[in-house]
């Protein structure tokens, strides 16, 4: 019941009353620059909340966060999951930059690495675009019939044949 031998005191009905010691349940989580920072991190690397909210600790007691504690105390990093990824690559770009102005030879060769990379997903996304393009929409598609009888008037153009086709009746399979 208490932690407490005697009561306090009485209720209405005459049943003792225990006074109880400090807040029932587990304290409050508490949100730290060290943990976001670290949501960011995870964020950046593709996890998942379930992964993140094992993996952050609450300082206080010791056990890791739910996932309902990582999406209420850290909904703006959570909202910002799709461009984490390109933030940690920016900050990347600015520290091998500043060290390369620095006259540091290893950081120039980093970065050169680094631009080459960035210039293939450049290319490789201009790639897809085009492809895309170049799809037919849905709509424009033909069917399996319709596609089946293009080719079959196409291969008897031009042959004795090609009037067969336009029978009444004809199916190409």
């Amino acid at each position: 019941m208490a932690d407490q031998e005697f009561p306090d005191g009485l209720d209405l009905f005459g049943n003792p009353v225990f006074t109880t010691k400090g807040k029932r349940g587990r304290p409050k989580f508490q949100r730290t620059e060290e943990n976001a920072r670290k949501v960011s991190m995870l964020l950046a690397l593709g996890w998942s909340n379930m992964r993140i909210a094992a993996c952050i600790v609450d300082p206080r007691t010791g056990q890791a966060i739910s996932e309902p504690t990582l999406k209420r105390y850290f909904r703006s990093e959570l909202s910002e999951r799709n461009r984490m990824r390109d933030r940690l690559d920016a900050r990347r770009f600015e520290r091998a930059w500043e060290a390369a102005e620095n006259g540091n030879i290893g950081a120039e060769r980093l970065l050169q690495q680094m631009l080459e990379k960035n210039d293939l997903m450049g290319a490789g996304r201009k790639l897809d675009a085009a492809q895309k393009a170049k799809k037919p929409a849905a709509s424009e598609r033909l069917g399996k019939k319709e596609a089946a009888l293009q080719a079959a008037h196409e291969s008897a153009e031009g042959t004795e044949w090609g009037s067969d086709l336009d029978l009444p009746g004809f199916r190409p399979n």
